[in-house]
């Protein structure tokens, strides 16, 4: 029963996991965003194509 209550009890994995949770986290926020600003970036680049090119 005392081993069942220390292996509950350890702490010593769980930074490990929240880390690696975190970090998973992190990487969905970055990717939506970077989705988000790409989609516009492409619109503005090709506005301003659109505005150099010479009209015949």
């Amino acid at each position: 029963m005392n081993q069942l209550m220390r292996l509950l009890k350890e702490e010593d994995g769980q930074a490990l996991t929240e880390y690696g949770l975190l970090v998973g986290l992190i990487a969905i926020a970055v990717i939506a965003v970077l989705g988000t600003v790409g989609t516009k970036l492409d619109t503005l680049f090709e506005s301003i194509a659109t505005a150099l090119t010479p009209t015949p």
